[in-house]
């Protein structure tokens, strides 16, 4: 039988910082304080893969057959990015899980952030326990989205982007809309309220879970929203991304 690792290396690639800390796969919990480096302004793969190098090596006490994940604001398809929002273009298409696994001398599990963001939801966080069809989404610079089916990921669904009104629905319900607008929660909550309608409309879920960094905001747009799906703020915050990276790496 397979030994269960019980210690994971996670990084979450952002298009603001990239940061990463080992986790305890049992508990879904840091081992250690977690190392932030700003992503460069020219966020290409090979200066991205040289700080995610850089991060990795803040460990060095990590066990050498310690799984490592790596999300990338990006549908990734076999170790490939296929698109790339909020970091350079240069990422589409490109291999990724090789090149971080060249840079970091160990093979790497490359996820997408929400992806990664729903899986440690689901494992450790608000939606722990929870069955059917569970939703996580992170309401940030975009919207990422997390299916998960009884505790199964179905990734890279990039339902942020579903077109509603007229509108890609990222570019009026995302939290970096309300900044811009400089809406009010009850201004913004009309927004949500579409956006998660048209969601349970099409699929029908058990569960919204609310991530990102406007999440610990949530009690005061949450109640504002009527819908027949409950909906709750995720747990983990800013965590969430590392810790599921590193569970999926796990897998």
């Amino acid at each position: 039988m397979a030994k269960t690792a019980k210690v994971g290396l996670g990084i979450d690639i952002g298009g603001s910082g990239i940061k990463g800390a080992p986790v305890d796969l049992v508990a879904g919990e840091f081992l250690e304080p977690r190392h932030k480096i700003l992503t460069p302004k020219r966020s290409t793969p090979e200066a991205v893969a040289k700080i995610v190098g850089e991060i990795a090596d803040q460990f060095d006490e990590l066990p050498d057959d310690a799984p490592v994940g790596v999300t990338i604001p990006g549908a990734v398809q076999h170790g490939v990015v296929r698109t790339a929002a909020n970091i350079d273009k240069a990422w589409i298409d490109c291999p990724g899980e090789t090149l971080f696994s060249k840079v970091l001398g160990r093979k790497v599990t490359l996820v997408n952030d929400a992806d990664a963001a729903g899986v440690a939801e689901l494992r450790y966080g608000a939606a722990r326990g929870h069955s059917g069809l569970v939703i996580v989404t992170t309401l940030g610079t975009g919207i990422g989205v997390a299916l998960l089916h009884n505790g199964v990921l179905i990734p890279n669904a990039e339902l942020g982007h579903l077109e509603i009104d007229g509108y890609d629905a990222e570019t009026r319900a995302a939290a970096s809309a309300r900044e811009k607008e400089k809406l009010s929660w009850t201004e913004w909550a009309p927004r949500l309220q579409r956006y998660y309608r048209v969601v349970e409309d099409l699929l029908w879920p058990d569960l919204f879970v609310v991530g990102g960094g406007v999440s610990r905001k949530a009690a005061k747009f949450l109640p504002l929203l009527q819908l027949r799906t409950p909906i709750v703020a995720a747990s983990l915050e800013n965590a969430a991304g590392i810790i599921g990276a590193a569970a999926l790496a796990a897998d």
